[in-house]
């Protein structure tokens, strides 16, 4: 099969075609990490694109803690508070761990289209020489950099899982439960939609192929260039696009999260007790630092310093601002008054939407964008939610699952150039590709769908070898008296 690779110039798309098939590069945060060998000329480092990752990677861990520990803290009742931090605080370290024994080289190095290879394990042959590629030609970054900043992806998912089932679920399943997620649910997804052989390598093939003269040798660079492009995870090859974690992020710990939810149960008392938030103050502060550190998350993920990472930038700004309004004014006209909460939940909800569109989208289209997930997400954590009766404790599957699904499929949507997106541009060529609505979005979906089957079976499956193994939730004494005293026996304030 032919495959035919088109990237959108200054971001990175790709798109790997032949009629049936047609691959976008996306991921700005995720493409290739790999260290890079095949570019005709040598590779230099940039500084300043080096400089502006150091800075995105601190950002993004600014996002898991404090940020998200201190949201979720101030969403649970004050005698779960401290549980909470100690939970999200837990599984940076944990991950971050297991990242650098063996998660980056499971997501980020050549295997099949689901997992990568063992080849970086314990980062072997990784030293502070060593390159990763960018999504220019030539121009890479330190690879000890690209994996810290991956690393703070891959620690800040596991942490959104947690709020669907705060309050009622004991530390050491939790500690079991996250190091399987990562391995066996993180990993393949990060790489299935993130990996690829990168532009130094593709760009040396296709020189290789119009420098060609006969037919024999046509046909050897021709097979060499189907074999680089095909060295790609599998959403990748479908065509999906995913600039900073929609799919791998926020969809993947949206449905574990209600998976788990469900799997664990209602906590005690839900639907006849007053289960308010102890602090919206707690909870101010943690959205304000998520939305800081989101800058990291979404213009980091562009890898380089340039208009691309500017682009970025704008659209987390106002796709936010958007979804903070939106909610905020239909929970207006809904219940008759607006709340700090519901303008703090939608402004999450337009991070979490803009994530895979903030390189593609332009900045009209993003504030659409906002302004549709604020609203859908209010009625997914109002009517919908109250309509089956499951306690998704802290509304990640209203929030995240959800507002990432319509941030997947409406990237596919925005990147449209006639709707002021950046565009398809061929790779080879360096030519703009024809738009085509139905093949985007049609991989846009099965993106969706896989990430949905994958995280969803495989966590119910996980959650279930946890509860035989350790148990799920602790006992109803313990619950009722607080995870801080019952599970740590620490208070987070002393009355």
């Amino acid at each position: 099969m032919t495959f035919k690779l088109t990237y959108r110039a200054g971001l990175g798309l790709a798109a790997l075609a032949a009629g049936v098939l047609m691959a976008n590069f996306a991921l700005a945060q995720g493409a290739v990490a790999p260290a890079v060998e095949a570019a005709p000329t040598a590779p230099t480092f940039n500084k300043g694109d080096n400089t502006w990752m150091l800075v995105s990677t601190v950002l993004v861990l600014l996002m898991t803690i404090p940020g998200l520990a201190l949201f979720y803290g101030g969403l649970v009742r004050s005698k779960n508070m401290l549980s909470v931090l100690a939970q999200v605080f837990y599984i940076v370290c944990i991950v971050t761990l297991i990242w650098v024994i063996y998660g980056y080289s499971l997501a980020f190095t050549g295997g099949n289209a689901f997992i990568g290879g063992l080849s970086k394990a314990f980062l072997m042959g990784v030293t502070p020489d060593s390159q990763a590629a960018t999504f220019s030609v030539g121009v890479t970054i330190t690879e000890y950099i690209y994996i810290a900043f991956q690393m703070t992806f891959a620690a800040i998912t596991p942490a959104l899982i947690v709020g669907a089932f705060a309050e009622r679920i004991k530390f050491s399943a939790l500690a079991l439960f996250i190091p399987l997620w990562v391995t066996f649910i993180y990993f393949p997804i990060a790489h299935m939609v993130w990996y690829w052989a990168g532009p130094d390598a593709i760009d040396a093939a296709a020189k290789a192929l119009a420098a060609a003269t006969d037919d024999a040798t046509k046909k050897t660079a021709q097979d060499a260039l189907d074999a680089v492009l095909a060295d790609a995870g599998q959403v990748f090859l479908w065509g999906a696009i995913d600039f900073a974690g929609g799919t791998v992020v926020h969809i993947n710990a949206g449905i574990a999260g209600f998976v788990g939810a469900l799997v664990i149960g209602k906590r005690i008392g839900y639907g006849k007790e007053l289960m308010s938030p102890h602090s919206l103050t707690m909870t101010m502060i943690g959205a304000c630092l998520l939305w800081v550190g989101w800058f990291g998350f979404n213009a980091g993920s562009n890898l380089e310093a340039n208009g691309g990472a500017a682009l970025a930038m704008i659209n987390t700004f106002v796709a936010t601002a958007a979804a903070a309004m939106s909610w905020m004014f239909v929970e207006w006209a809904a219940k008759g008054k607006p709340s700090l909460l519901g303008a703090l939940s939608g402004c999450v909800a337009g991070l979490v939407a803009v994530t895979p569109a903030a390189g593609f989208s332009g900045p009209m289209g993003a504030i659409v964008l906002g302004l549709v997930v604020g609203g859908v997400c209010f009625f997914f954590c109002t009517t919908v939610k109250n309509a089956f009766g499951y306690d998704d404790s802290l509304d990640v599957f209203g929030v995240h699952c959800i507002g990432g699904i319509i941030g997947a499929i409406g990237t596919g949507i925005l990147v449209n150039p006639a709707l002021g997106g950046a565009g398809i541009m061929d790779y080879t060529t360096g030519k703009i590709a024809d738009y085509d609505f139905v093949v985007q979005v049609i991989a846009q979906c099965k993106a969706v769908a896989t990430t949905l089957v994958w995280s969803g079976v495989g966590s119910f499956i996980l959650f279930k070898v946890v509860d035989l193994l350790v148990g799920l939730r602790p006992t109803v004494e313990e619950e009722r008296e607080g995870l801080d005293i019952s599970e740590h026996g620490e208070r987070a304030y002393n009355m």
